[in-house]
């Protein structure tokens, strides 16, 4: 009986807990139901007002332009990031070679390095213009003066490009440890059976690796996909071209309307906005939940 009563007030906790958090998400589809005369009054009951606000954000400010922008990033990012974090962890795992634990280490202190931190040197090697020649690119490389008095001569000419969202976010420290964690706790039962079958890197990568991994790997798709897709100061600097915008950069655009802010609208772009990372994370839950409870046990 005790025991009931205990579970009972934890379901009751956890019942309030969740609506708590979830509050913001609620007011914010309440209000994309109401018009704009009932937006900014006390009334949090929903009306019926929530197909037209998304009808005029969605053909008025061009959202689905910048969602359709964000889908490619978020989705080339995901797939980029994935590939390469899952290479870069078989080396510092399975392949003997000097300086592994420093540059693991090296890599881990990337992630106290923000996005803010790198934004002028970025900036710098993404808008500058790529070289006209070989011929001139080797000229500059030939002087090592030019290394501490011009390091950043040439860039790749992205700006306006989603090429410029997209390749810098390739590297993931985060990607790398989830792996790492996870090929660490693999039986060394499985790594011994392969080598005696005569199993070679990419074969051991394909039947051994890739059918153990499949919950870190959905994990890391949907903790990168959300990330991507959340992205505004970066292309807010590198994007200048409405049209390759994103959808966090076009929410934006809607509150910086000069007739005025219509938060019915705004909410209701908000709520469409949700949609794919909401339908990512539903696809990939059972994976999510159980690839990011990592843990090492050597």
């Amino acid at each position: 009986m005790l025991n009931k009563k205990k579970r009972i007030v934890v379901n009751i906790i956890l019942i309030i807990a969740c609506l708590i958090i979830a509050f913001p998400i609620l007011f914010a589809f309440i209000k994309a139901t109401q018009t704009p005369g009932q937006v900014m009054s006390p009334r949090i009951l929903p009306s019926g007002y929530l197909f037209e606000n998304i009808k005029f954000v969605w053909t008025r400010y061009n959202l689905w332009g910048y969602m359709l922008n964000s889908f490619k990033i978020s989705l080339s990012i995901m797939l980029g990031k994935t590939f390469l974090s899952f290479f870069a962890a078989f080396a510092l795992v399975f392949l003997d070679f000097k300086a592994k634990k420093p540059v693991f280490i090296f890599i881990l202190i990337t992630l106290m390095m923000p996005t803010e931190m790198l934004i002028v040197g970025l900036f710098d090697i993404i808008s500058l213009p790529s070289p006209t020649s070989f011929k001139d690119f080797f000229s500059w490389f030939i002087h090592p003066s030019n290394i501490f008095l011009s390091p950043v001569k040439f860039g790749f000419g992205w700006t306006d490009n989603l090429l410029s969202v997209i390749v810098p976010f390739f590297a993931s420290a985060t990607g790398v440890f989830l792996f790492r964690q996870h090929f660490r706790n693999i039986p060394t039962s499985l790594i011994d059976a392969s080598i005696i079958d005569g199993a070679g890197s990419f074969r051991f990568i394909y039947y051994v690796l890739l059918p153990l991994s499949r919950n870190t790997i959905g994990a890391l798709f949907v903790v990168q996909f959300i990330y991507a897709w959340n992205q505004y100061l970066w292309p807010r600097i590198i994007i200048r071209n409405s049209s390759a915008q994103v959808i966090q950069v076009g929410l934006k655009a809607i509150i910086g309307n000069a007739e005025g802010v219509e938060w019915g609208q705004v909410m209701a772009g908000t709520i469409i906005s949700m949609i794919p990372p909401l339908i990512m994370l539903f696809l990939f839950q059972d994976q999510f939940m159980k690839g990011i409870a990592v843990s090492d046990d050597k």
